[in-house]
């Protein structure tokens, strides 16, 4: 149905319509002219001038602040560096090598320390007449595969290893695997990376005294250490313990160990043979002898009776404490490649060579450790003596390096 419209109401919706239109036009015709893109480029807006600068100046007060800023996350990046330093020392892993960040690598293994048990203290019973004569195992101890002769053995326990697996874990540089190949099947013999790290002997209470000790005399883990170093951390913890200086004589038994650790002569010792030293003086000081007889394995057990069988020599079970001083000494020539650690006979625990790093002392204090004291040195010491009073120094035998790591008493 359409709709009427009258001829009023027509020309009335026209009239609308023409108006809006004309408005229409008139806005368009007094809209003011764009400006063309050059007229912008030469002519500059003189309302922009004050923003363009301020975003120059805001520029420069970041490129401010980044220079500010440098120093301090320098130091972030130092500290955070340190603190993993840290952390590799509590848990005992040690130096963290580059190749532990390829892809392909096995993953390492995870290192607890050891608790105190109840018993620590009580005597362990060892039988002199009688060798423990352990057995190997006989997989690797990485990856659980036998392959017979391709198995390299540890002359501590009874772990053997590929040396393609240590290789992958990255525990083991070029040169110590090199080591190892010649050394793990000959009477030498070669320490695992377990054995060798005689800090992995410390409880969780000991490392954490001994690196706040650390931390107080600003030793940076991983770092080298000079004999100047030495002395100042010795003198350190000797006025801690005893609230004195150290005597011009204890001076020189400093020294004398820094030479038996830096045995290249490279001016420093290395944070690791610090570190090992460091460890064992923990040994001897919080334990006592049977608790570090405890910690000696079957095959150590076995080598210290056949040094004590070597100085036995009328077989009625005992040795001066003069001998067993001697042993102490010559304990350490282990890594001479001449020397037949395991067929040990009354040579091989004679006076030391002047090769040994023992030999850096002075003859003056070899001549009083061995006659001091005629009563003493001549005392009958027996097999269960024998093994208490070696005991730390079996267990400083360990690490592979030919650092001399504890020197015997003078």
């Amino acid at each position: 149905m359409g709709v009427l419209m009258s001829k009023k109401q027509q020309v009335e919706k026209v009239r609308k319509c023409s108006a809006v239109v004309t408005v229409f036009k008139e806005g368009i015709t007094n809209r003011p002219p764009q400006a063309s893109r050059t007229d912008t480029e030469d002519h500059t807006n003189p309302t922009e001038g004050p923003e363009i600068s301020e975003t120059d100046q805001k520029e420069e007060e970041e490129s401010d602040n980044g220079r500010k800023q440098t120093a301090p996350v320098t130091q972030q990046v130092s500290s955070s560096v340190n603190q993993e330093a840290w952390s590799r020392l509590l848990d005992g892993k040690g130096v963290e090598p580059e190749d532990l960040k390829k892809t392909n690598q096995l993953v390492p293994p995870a290192f607890i320390r050891p608790k105190r048990d109840i018993n620590d203290d009580q005597p362990i019973k060892s039988d002199l007449y009688q060798r423990e004569e352990p057995t190997n195992d006989e997989m690797c101890d990485v990856c659980e595969v036998w392959t017979a002769d391709d198995l390299y053995p540890c002359r501590i326990c009874t772990r053997v290893f590929h040396d393609g697996c240590l290789r992958e874990m990255g525990y083991l540089s070029k040169e110590n695997l090199q080591e190892m190949r010649e050394t793990a099947q000959t009477t030498t013999g070669w320490s695992c990376y377990y054995c060798d790290n005689v800090n992995l002997l410390l409880t969780e209470e000991e490392m954490y005294s001994l690196m706040e000790t650390f931390k107080q005399c600003k030793i940076i883990p991983e770092s080298c250490l000079g004999s100047d170093g030495l002395l100042y951390y010795k003198h350190f913890v000797f006025k801690q313990l005893f609230e004195r200086e150290l005597s011009d004589e204890q001076e020189e038994e400093v020294l004398a160990q820094y030479a038996s650790l830096d045995t290249e002569k490279k001016g420093h010792i290395e944070w690791s043979d610090f570190l090992y030293h460091e460890s064992l003086g923990v040994l001897k000081k919080f334990r006592t002898q049977n608790s570090l007889v405890r910690l000696l394995t079957a095959k150590e057990r076995d080598r210290a009776r056949l040094v004590f069988f070597g100085l036995d020599q009328d077989k009625d079970g005992f040795i001066t404490m003069w001998e067993t001083r001697r042993v102490q000494t010559s304990w350490f020539q282990k890594h001479t490649k001449e020397s037949q650690s395991c067929s040990v006979s009354i040579s091989h625990v004679g006076p030391i060579s002047e090769s040994s790093p023992a030999s850096s002392g002075s003859e003056k204090s070899r001549g009083k450790m061995f006659h001091s004291d005629k009563d003493q040195n001549s005392r009958q010491v027996g097999w269960q003596e024998f093994l208490r009073e070696s005991g730390i120094y079996i267990l400083a035998a360990r690490p592979n390096s030919p650092s001399l790591h504890l020197l015997p008493p003078a």
